[in-house]
């Protein structure tokens, strides 16, 4: 058979054929494609022409399709459905793809074509193009002598693999963690359609009778909050807090040790003092100062909130609190407090509804953008759905796939990421996917939505819209292809639709009586939404600053006890707290370690939320849901990519820098 890979796809919008596509395809297509760019490049570099902007950078921005088709396929599968047999490539093809990465950006006569380059008539998203590439040839490199640039591409390498080995076996390790229970009286508590996907996922993993929570990526497992039974509840909560550091063949202790000791050497190499000021140089923030200065006045008012939350849970509970007891408890608290049952509002969000009546509605109301499902086009998985995207006139925008359902192939937490990026000058439209792993209930029931699930649904789907509504020339810049600390910033913008009026009266309705979300809960649900905030800003923060501790130190430094550093490195910041875990620990924090995605950068939530918490109130200053608030934030912000510096199109939106008051107002940490 001929590789589908190797040529651009049939398909609409270049959707690749996956029915159409072999493991082995894969493999011969990045290889093919690794081959076919440093020819390319090497094309440019021997130009006998002084160097141009239309015969070096975009030339730089031709090149690669095959690669990036591949690549873009195959790590798509990598994330949301991995073979064993795709794992094994995984492992053989990361190290070629880091290499492949250094000998772009340490080939010399490139960047010297680069650098020769005269920008003055170019127009300004030309110039940065050009500026960008030099800005990465640098922290790439580039300065260093011979011997130097060699060490830089074998601690590349060993990078890639210990990302990969940890990432798999992060997986590996959440899926063995799973809790396996006899007898559905331990579940009491739990609603009868989590119940059914236990029994579900245990049939699945072949234990017919019996009953399965498997785990979400995070520490805090949304079962803690329903289960009656306080010995599965403690069970529960030591599975997920334990992941990948109780020995055996799952524990990660030792990537971690070698990964932070080779990336504080990367830095060194680099001329940075660690491995966070390297990051931070990459970034939004003007200096790791600043992220600190920030992260330290955070730390004190959320552990000051969370110790009165805990006040509260301890009378209610009658008894010393434990941390498999917070959420158990904290789920009361809402209940007597505020009368809010979160578990009773589950029928109210079932997922279909919540898609066409919730997050493409709101989308709708102010981008007028509508979705077509397209059941003639199929993902890589039967669980994928696909929907064409248009614009009010009808003109299309590009395709965005959804896939919402845990299994065993697919990684933890959520996610969005591109299979084509949107390009005018390749005449490029965006095709755009949503992952989540919410539990699938038996045929014929509906999916019934937890809060937190309905938050990532919104959220991953403000991700979608960045890589849909770009409308930049160069693929460099394309949608989410922004700094680390500003790609979440759209995401969350995202969320505020979800308890808009007119939004939420139009996707709440239960799901079997068709009834809206009574007004009175809308009302008390809008009074309870500080609750929890102590709560969920420390574990946050822990996460954040635990990722921080990691990547300050340099190579001498790094500890033989990894848990007794982590435990440190929380006291010493101020949010070791014994009821509340970080949201990651270092055994499952995958966002740091598998890969660099968010190595010191796992702040960017939160130095995006200042942003997002600034938007949102520019939304309400100026009418809130409408087209032309959309409209302007599409033009200014969602469709600029990094055309642009990201923080002057927020400066676009807003008129000014942003300000902390409206994140610690909504946080209540004033």
């Amino acid at each position: 058979m001929i590789n589908p890979l190797m040529s651009p796809s049939h398909l609409p919008f270049g959707l690749p054929p996956f029915a159409d596509i072999t493991d082995e395809h894969y493999s011969e297509a990045v290889e093919a494609g690794l081959a076919a760019h440093l020819t390319e490049i090497k094309a440019i570099v021997d130009t006998a022409e002084p160097a141009s902007f239309e015969n070096t950078a975009l030339a730089m921005e031709r090149s690669g399709q095959l690669l990036q088709r591949a690549a873009a396929s195959f790590f798509t599968l990598v994330s949301a459905d991995a073979s064993d047999a795709i794992r094994e490539l995984e492992t053989a093809l990361s190290p070629r793809l880091s290499a492949h990465q250094d000998a772009v950006y340490l080939n010399r006569g490139l960047f010297e074509r680069f650098a020769a380059i005269n920008t003055d008539q170019l127009d300004a998203e030309s110039s940065r193009l050009v500026d960008e590439y030099l800005k990465e040839f640098r922290q790439s490199g580039i300065q260093l002598d011979g011997a130097g640039q060699d060490r830089l591409k074998a601690v590349n390498a060993e990078l890639s693999r210990l990302g990969t080995e940890f990432g798999q076996r992060v997986k590996e390790a959440m899926k063995s963690a799973a809790l396996l229970l006899d007898d559905a009286t331990e579940l009491a508590g739990l609603p009868a359609d989590d119940v059914a996907s236990a029994a579900e996922a245990a049939r699945t993993a072949g234990h017919e009778g019996k009953y399965l929570l498997t785990l979400i990526q995070p520490s805090n497992q949304p079962a803690l909050a329903a289960l009656d039974h306080r010995g599965v509840r403690r069970r529960l909560y030591e599975a997920s807090v334990g992941r990948g550091s109780a020995g055996g063949n799952f524990d990660v202790l030792d990537l971690v040790k070698d990964t932070v000791r080779l990336r504080a050497e990367k830095a060194a190499l680099l001329g940075f003092d660690n491995y966070a000021e390297l990051v931070v140089d990459q970034q939004t923030a003007p200096d790791f100062a600043a992220v600190q200065a920030m992260m330290n006045r955070l730390a004190p008012a959320a552990v000051r909130n969370a110790n009165a939350e805990a006040e509260a849970l301890a009378k209610i509970a009658g008894h010393p609190l434990e941390a498999w007891d917070w959420a158990y408890y904290s789920a009361k608290v809402k209940r007597e407090r505020y009368a809010v049952d979160e578990q009773a509002l589950r029928p109210y969000f079932e997922l279909d509804r919540v898609l066409h009546e919730g997050v493409f509605f709101a989308a709708n109301a102010l981008y007028g953008v509508t979705f077509h499902e397209r059941a003639d086009l199929s993902g890589y998985h039967p669980d994928v759905r696909v929907w064409e995207v248009r614009n009010q006139d009808g003109t299309e925008l590009g395709l965005f796939l959804g896939d919402y359902y845990t299994r065993e192939s697919k990684r933890g937490g959520a996610w969005m990421n591109s299979l084509v990026e949107q390009s005018g000058l390749l005449n490029a439209r965006p095709v755009v996917i949503n992952n989540l792993n919410i539990s699938k209930p038996p045929a014929g029931e509906p999916t019934l939505l937890a809060l937190d699930e309905l938050r990532t649904a919104f959220h991953e789907f403000g991700h979608a819209l960045h890589g849909l509504f770009s409308s930049v020339t160069y693929p460099r810049f394309s949608g989410t292809s922004v700094p680390r600390d500003f790609v979440e910033y759209p995401s969350q913008v995202n969320e505020m639709w979800i308890m808009w009026p007119e939004v939420l009266a139009n996707y709440a309705r239960h799901h079997a009586t068709n009834e809206k979300l009574p007004q009175e809960i809308v009302a008390k649900l809008d009074a309870a939404q500080l609750w929890g905030e102590g709560f969920g800003t420390t574990e946050y923060l822990g996460a954040a600053l635990l990722d921080l501790a990691w990547h300050v130190l340099d190579g001498t430094e790094v500890p033989e006890d990894v848990l007794e550093f982590e435990a440190g490195a929380l006291a010493a910041a101020g949010v070791a707290h014994h009821l509340i875990p970080p949201r990651y620990r270092t055994g499952y924090f995958q966002h740091i370690f598998a890969g660099a995605g968010y190595a010191a950068g796992y702040y960017s939530y939160i130095w995006s939320e200042v942003l997002d918490a600034e938007t949102v109130e520019w939304f309400k200053e100026n009418g809130g849901l409408t087209r032309a608030n959309g409209d302007f934030f599409r033009a200014e912000l969602l469709s600029r990519g990094n055309s642009r510096d990201p923080l002057d199109s927020f400066r676009a939106v807003r008129g000014r820098d942003a300000g902390l008051e409206p994140l610690l107002k909504r946080r209540g940490l004033e």
